[in-house]
């Protein structure tokens, strides 16, 4: 667990790899919550992490996951179940998801197979609707006097929202600013890059959202993949420009929709994020680079597939 300052710790979930996703804890006195939860394969980590500060589970007031994808909430109804005082704060559009997780079960098999979800994920537990709180946009949480204020935030997906801090001026952005894993940081600074994950890429929405969190001026942004990122305002240009990239890169395979379009996607989407990390100055082998970018590689393009296909039913239905 990483301390970073103002009741804020950072919890790397070990999701494929260490460095890859992670969750906060943040301390207000006695008081605890959770922004993200990894898997429920996290949850050790997740107990560890309350037992280190001297508390207890029943300290707990909020698990807030940023977004019903499984590096992030997976492990939510696992945690909710050993903190009896806690609620389970969710977007409106999440929250349907996380009572009943029949339908993510299904959607994340669908994307990652039936062996890869059981090894990765394990199970995804129900939250009883009794202790599920639906935050919508400008929500604000009291955490023993800290104002955690919910804002929703699509373009990643339509179920996402980001946490403002009071105390700390940061904000927890679940996929929102994009990922920046700290292995690819160089002295020209993070190689940050947006997410098109499967099912809700959507750019015009992200670029809204990325303008509101402008707009809260906030002094750090506390990423799920990975740690904490100053200055976030100095970012958006570049984060803006991978959303731009990434959507253009998309349309440019809009009309041939045969059955290579994925793989030319996974192509475009390697080489555009391995020539990202050389313009950042990165030196890691080419393999290594690959190897860390592997996961966001193969679900980058799938997501660009789904939002294609999404487009073109948009299309045939007017």
């Amino acid at each position: 667990m990483n301390d970073l300052g103002e009741g804020v710790y950072c919890i790397d979930t070990d999701y494929q790899r260490p460095g890859l996703a992670a969750c906060y804890l943040i301390r207000e006195g006695d008081r605890l919550g959770f922004v993200d939860t990894g898997t429920a394969q996290a949850l050790p980590r997740l107990l560890d992490a309350v037992a280190s500060l001297g508390l207890t589970t029943e300290q707990v007031d909020y698990v807030i996951p940023t977004h019903v994808h499984l590096d992030h909430a997976g492990g939510a109804g696992d945690l909710m179940a050993v903190c009896p005082n806690a609620r389970l704060v969710a977007h409106p559009n999440a929250a349907p998801h996380l009572i009943d997780p029949s339908r993510l079960t299904a959607g994340a098999t669908a994307v990652y197979g039936e062996e890869a979800f059981a090894r990765d994920f394990g199970r995804i537990t129900p939250v009883p609707e009794a202790r599920v709180m639906v935050a919508e946009d400008g929500t604000e949480i009291d955490l023993n006097g800290r104002t955690l204020t919910f804002i929703d935030t699509p373009g990643h997906a339509n179920h996402h929202g980001c946490v403002l801090d009071s105390r700390s001026q940061g904000i927890f952005t679940g996929d929102t600013f994009g990922i920046a894993y700290k292995d690819l940081d160089t002295a020209q600074g993070p190689l940050l890059f947006a997410p098109t994950t499967p099912v809700a890429f959507d750019p015009g929405a992200w670029q809204r959202s990325l303008d509101r969190i402008l707009a809260l001026a906030p002094r750090v942004a506390y990423l799920t993949h990975f740690c904490r990122l100053d200055d976030p305002a100095t970012h958006l240009g570049t984060l803006r420009e991978s959303i731009r990239y990434l959507a253009d890169l998309a349309l440019a395979e809009e009309s041939a929709s045969d059955d290579q379009r994925l793989g030319r996607l996974r192509a475009a989407v390697d080489a555009y994020l391995l020539g990202r990390a050389r313009q950042n100055a990165c030196e890691l082998p080419d393999e290594r680079v690959r190897e860390l970018l592997a996961v966001d590689i193969e679900l980058n393009a799938q997501g660009l597939e789904v939002w294609l296909r999404r487009r073109a039913r948009a299309a045939a239905r007017t």
